[in-house]
């Protein structure tokens, strides 16, 4: 029995009941039954009944929500879940593997080196730290737009990969602060990041383009190598955990994403319009 089902037969119920009851009682009962009794069996017989039978039905109703509330705290597990893996793929992840690829470099390194070597794992362990705690921080608290800035964040971010990743990053940013909002700068940087380390770990170039610029109707961010690409005929094939994070922060904020090989370059592209 449905949902819609189970109220209208709550609404009905009595009605068809005392209906039933008066014609009953005016057709065959009137000999038998004085008017005053009629009148105080009429609301026993109603309640009677639909006691019996509203029960079952609101015990029907009663499971319907408690299966209803389940679903959406399984829901809410999952969507919190989803958000832990973002949050941890982001910035541990990211972070440990680029220490294991220091560490295998670090083997093979002579003594006069190694000193430098082991200040740049040092801040890597540093960056594991720091990316650790505002995981967590992130997923109790709302970013606070007053203290954030993005500019400074995303040009910083720009200069530790030329020092410390030693990546030739030419970088052209064309998108005005201002027509971003808190969320979208969020989420902007969290894929550029993304696609910065997609690079580093597939293409085996150090060479990478960051580029964006304004249209007339919203802005277009790009990621771009000459690395080891792929075809567009097997690009799904491609699409490991962190191109999928990409994608689906994409498709939550709206923008178009694509990912192709034009020309010897593999290019990450994300573009707005404003609707």
């Amino acid at each position: 029995m449905k949902y819609k089902q189970i109220k209208w037969l709550i609404l009905i119920l009595p009605t068809v009941t005392i209906t039933l009851w008066e014609y009953i009682r005016h057709a065959f009962l009137l000999p038998y039954i004085s008017m005053e009794l009629g009148n105080i069996l009429s609301p026993v017989l109603v309640f009677v009944v639909t006691l019996i039978f509203l029960r079952h039905l609101f015990s029907i109703l009663e499971r319907y929500q408690e299966e209803l509330r389940w679903e959406k705290s399984e829901k809410s597990i999952l969507i919190e879940r989803e958000k832990l893996a973002r949050e941890l793929h982001d910035g541990i992840a990211q972070s440990l593997f680029l220490l294991s690829v220091k560490m295998n470099k670090f083997e093979r390194k002579k003594s006069l080196e190694q000193e430098v070597d082991f200040q740049k794992i040092k801040q890597t362990l540093q960056h594991v730290h720091e990316d650790t705690r505002q995981a967590i921080k992130n997923l109790q608290y709302l970013p606070n737009e007053d203290v954030f800035s993005w500019t400074d964040t995303i040009y910083q971010y720009v200069s530790e990969l030329k020092k410390n990743h030693l990546l030739d990053v030419k970088f052209e940013w064309g998108i005005d602060e201002e027509t971003l909002s808190t969320k979208e700068k969020i989420e902007l940087f969290a894929c550029i990041k993304e696609a910065v380390v997609n690079v580093i770990k597939h293409a085996k170039t150090n060479q990478i383009w960051i580029l964006s610029k304004e249209t007339e109707d919203g802005w277009i961010c790009k990621v771009k190598d000459q690395g080891i690409g792929f075809t567009n005929d097997n690009v799904h094939f491609n699409e490991g955990y962190g191109i999928r994070i990409i994608k689906d922060r994409a498709r939550d904020m709206e923008w178009e994403f694509s990912m192709k090989r034009i020309d010897n370059e593999t290019v990450i592209e994300l573009k707005k319009e404003n609707k």
